[in-house]
């Protein structure tokens, strides 16, 4: 993919900042003339990666969260979001529907569910003790405007 915008970030693993995550992201698309709909599957995305890294990567405690977005003259958008985390012990459990380690009852197991629903593609790599990094790839219905 040959970038034309892209950008990099790093911010507290605060549940406030999935909603900066979000903005960020949708503002970052804007010179791609979206559909709407579309911009809101991305935001989706991201807030369901941020999320999980607060919730599970940090378990709610400190940490950074580092997030990389580019967009191509096609429309195709590649998103990474990473932390430095507890990590997942079993990546492919993991992404089940339904599947969690959250023993409150709080929590539905649905997040990689969703950033898949939501995005072409998504990978998710990810290392015991040394955080997790979710790719997600979507392809917008528009082109460049330049």
């Amino acid at each position: 993919m040959k970038s034309v915008n892209r950008f990099q970030i790093s911010f507290e693993s605060r549940s406030e900042n999935e909603g900066f995550a979000r903005s960020l992201v949708g503002a970052f698309l804007l010179p791609l003339d979206p559909v709407v709909e579309e911009v809101t599957e991305v935001k989706t995305a991201v807030s369901e990666a941020v999320s999980n890294a607060v919730i599970h990567g940090y378990r709610g405690g400190e940490g950074m969260i580092h997030m990389e977005c580019e967009y191509s003259a096609d429309g195709r958008v590649r998103i990474v979001i990473r932390d430095d985390g507890v990590g997942i012990e079993n990546v492919e459990k993991a992404m089940e529907p339904l599947f969690t380690t959250n023993t409150d009852g709080e929590r539905s197991g649905m997040g990689f569910t969703v950033m898949e629903s939501f995005t072409d593609r998504l990978a998710v790599r990810s290392e015991p003790g040394r955080g997790t990094e979710v790719v997600m790839i979507k392809k917008l219905d528009v082109g460049y405007a330049e």
